[in-house]
């Protein structure tokens, strides 16, 4: 009987190539370069300019002395400024009034868009979409002139009906004017928002509620707000900031009511004016940089509150 041979040595794995040198390292950074050129324009548009408000905001220009550093003596001095709180106030009341009717005309347009039971719903739309297209300086300077009392729309229906109306550009209506111009400029641009979220929903949802007798209300309570809640806690935060970005509108109207929109008709409009025309640099930047702060503050707990009602 012949003996078996015995078994082959097993072969050793080659060895793997060791990397080159330089590898690893060209890895690592390419990442940079495709996030580069953003951190870059990032840095230069938005870092930058905080970096130098926050230096300004720390000198004083004096008549003696020239340019000297003063510390937080500038934050102090607008700690105090009734006319920077006044202003404050002023937007923090159209926020709370203009804001949700806003977002209410808007979630409704956006409703009713996606019930499938308007007639001419694409028409409708874009009828309701096309006032966001319009320049904020246009759509300023067109509901101006038809706030005119004496030569626009205001002014002809006093002509024609033989009754004094009210004023939009006085001081007790100028704020609701400029909520008017606001709300019809946006609704179409939250609406667009709703609407893209609303039609995210499965369909299948709306045909079981259905078939279980659920109505219209209760369809649009039981499913559709709730799922679009993230989408109307964006809006909400667009708006919040927005409305304490509020310049345009008053700074054109300003013109057309020198006597109800003074410089500090809101602290964007007051920041403006000691910067342009009192060549008050440090302290604008001040301005600027407490009302950031405020915006930043309102809208994280807008956020944070819209993410515990999520959960």
């Amino acid at each position: 009987m012949t003996a078996a041979a015995p078994p082959a040595p097993a072969t050793p794995p080659p060895a793997a190539a060791a990397p080159r040198r330089g590898a690893g390292t060209r890895r690592r950074w390419a990442g940079w370069w495709f996030v580069g050129p953003f951190m870059a324009v990032f840095a230069l548009v938005f870092l930058a300019p905080i970096a130098y408000s926050v230096w300004l905001s720390l000198f004083q220009d004096r008549l003696v002395g020239g340019t000297s550093f003063v510390g937080l003596d500038n934050y102090a001095a607008a700690l105090g400024d009734q006319r920077l709180w006044s202003g404050l106030a002023r937007v923090a009341l159209f926020l709370v009034v203009q804001v949700p009717v806003m977002l209410g005309l808007a979630l409704f347009a956006a409703l009713a868009i996606d019930s499938g039971r308007l007639h001419g719903a694409a028409f409708f739309r874009i009828s309701v979409f096309m006032p966001y297209a319009v320049p904020a300086v246009v759509a300023t300077l067109m509901w101006g002139f038809m706030y005119g009392t004496r030569f626009g729309l205001v002014g002809n229906l006093q002509d024609a009906l033989g009754v004094t109306l009210p004023a939009p550009l006085s001081p007790d209506y100028v704020l609701v004017a400029i909520g008017n111009i606001v709300t019809w400029s946006f609704v179409g641009y939250n609406m667009l928002i709703f609407y893209s979220a609303l039609r995210t929903v499965p369909r299948s949802l709306y045909e079981a509620a259905e078939i279980d007798g659920a109505g219209q209300l209760r369809i649009i309570t039981a499913i559709k707000l709730p799922a679009i809640r993230g989408a109307l806690v964006v809006a909400t935060i667009f708006s919040v900031i927005g409305s304490f970005q509020l310049f345009n509108e008053p700074s054109i109207l300003q013109a057309l009511a020198p006597n109800a929109i003074t410089t500090d008709f809101t602290p964007n409009l007051y920041a403006y004016s000691l910067s342009f025309s009192g060549q008050q640099y440090n302290y604008a930047a001040t301005v600027a940089l407490i009302m950031g702060l405020v915006t930043m503050v309102v809208a994280y707990v807008v956020q944070l509150r819209g993410l515990r009602q999520e959960k």
